[in-house]
């Protein structure tokens, strides 16, 4: 019984604080210290639609200052705009000082704070349904800007006036769209208004920050609603400009034929979909995209068409399975045939190509070569072109399974050179 009984305890000592329970902790000390503290924000618009929360932001009157005295560990980001970040074991918790913001000049940050009370913090934020506080304690939540009733009714609208909410914050227009793409509620008229009048203004707003607003927008479900909005809106036309009402259509219909789950690159590609690869890359690159994303849009842009030929070398085939974003390009084609023909005949290429696959069963996809650059020297060949040429030829036949054994190879690479030197002649 002792040695259940401890090891027990040491298991419960391991399991590790939700998020909600870490922001409750922050909470509790400091309402012990006499503080007022709610969470706020975005936790709690998920907890009224039942929606996992991920983050568990917490709204207080202690300033900044309090905050470090009170607690052990805490990061100062922030701090000039009254935000400590907790760090409770592995967790980071956003402690936000009641607060007013003052004198917006670029659209993108305030140049003055004022410290105040939780009404006047709630007033300064973007959107109703984001403005919510909950107090822990009470178990009740606190609603100062009708958050609760938009949410009933499926309502994306600012807090204040439209235009006055967007100018502080131009990515609030990005927001707007990834809000109601998101949970799949209507944009309010005048708010929609105001995107659409300032929608230019996107541009001013940093392509880190826009990057991520649209991630969020093309991974999620909703994607094609999304899309439509950004292009309704004149969002579109500003981020990636010289787009056709064509293309635009084509994007639209194309994310609508996607599996729920993808990433941001396949989401990307399939917006350019029906535009030329170079076209896209030169769009793009106002993203600061990372090198392999980069990569990974290239490929699949370049690759178009490709799993639609039948007569496809099993070489190539191996080559292109052994890419990691082999899955990627087979759902990208699946789409651009579905919507181009509408039929599941336009499909039967895939399919052939999927039985292809799968009678490679557990092949092996990028084999070690038999021959490296070295053994084929030793047989003859002569370091530059020649080699090179040998080099990816003998793999190739590898692949195709001409090749299995390093005697094999050797006899291939030998009939290879003395074929070539007989060329030379």
């Amino acid at each position: 019984m002792g040695n259940n009984g401890r090891n027990y305890t040491e298991q419960k000592a391991y399991i590790k604080m939700t998020n909600k329970q870490a922001a409750g902790k922050v909470i509790k000390q400091l309402h012990s210290s006499g503080f007022e503290a709610l969470l706020a924000g975005g936790c709690v618009r998920d907890m009224l639609l039942n929606r996992k929360a991920n983050d568990y932001d917490v709204a207080t009157n202690a300033t900044p200052k309090d905050v470090m005295g009170l607690f052990r560990r805490t990061v100062k980001i922030g701090a000039k705009f009254g935000v400590v970040i907790v760090l409770m074991e592995d967790k980071k918790i956003e402690v936000a000082t009641f607060r007013t913001e003052e004198g917006y000049v670029d659209g993108r940050r305030p140049t003055s704070v004022k410290f105040s009370n939780a009404v006047e913090d709630a007033s300064r934020r973007d959107f109703t349904i984001n403005g919510m506080f909950y107090d822990l304690q009470q178990d009740e939540v606190i609603d100062y800007v009708n958050g609760q009733t938009d949410i009933k009714n499926k309502l994306i609208q600012t807090i204040g006036k439209p235009q006055e909410r967007f100018d502080e914050d131009y990515l609030r227009m990005l927001r707007a769209v990834r809000f109601s793409t998101q949970l799949d509620f209507a944009i309010e008229p005048q708010t929609w208004r105001a995107v659409c009048v300032g929608a230019k203004n996107i541009a001013k707003i940093s392509s880190e920050r826009i990057a991520m607003e649209l991630e969020a927008i093309l991974v999620n479900p909703n994607r094609s609603k999304g899309m439509s909005l950004l292009i309704e809106s004149g969002l579109a036309n500003v981020i990636f400009s010289g787009f056709t009402k064509k293309q635009a259509e084509f994007a639209i219909k194309i994310l609508g034929q996607l599996s729920e789950k993808i990433n941001f690159a396949l989401g990307l590609a399939c917006i350019f979909a029906d535009c030329e690869e170079q076209f896209a890359l030169d769009k793009i690159k106002f993203l600061k995209l990372s090198r392999n994303q980069i990569r990974h849009i290239k490929f699949l842009l370049s690759k178009r068409e490709f799993l639609l030929n039948d007569k496809m070398s099993l070489a190539e085939l191996k080559t292109l399975l052994s890419k990691p974003y082999f899955q990627d390009l087979y759902e990208l084609q699946k789409a651009i045939q579905k919507v181009r023909f509408g039929d599941r005949k336009s499909l039967s290429p895939l399919i052939n190509l999927r039985k292809r696959i799968k009678k490679l069963g557990n092949t092996q996809l990028q084999p070690k070569p038999l021959l490296n650059g070295h053994n084929l020297i030793g047989l003859g060949a002569v370091s530059g072109p020649e080699l090179g040429q040998l080099t990816k030829e003998i793999y190739i036949a590898q692949l195709e399974g001409q090749l299995e054994t390093v005697k094999q190879a050797q006899k291939w690479a030998k009939e290879w050179l003395q074929k070539h030197k007989q060329l030379k002649k």
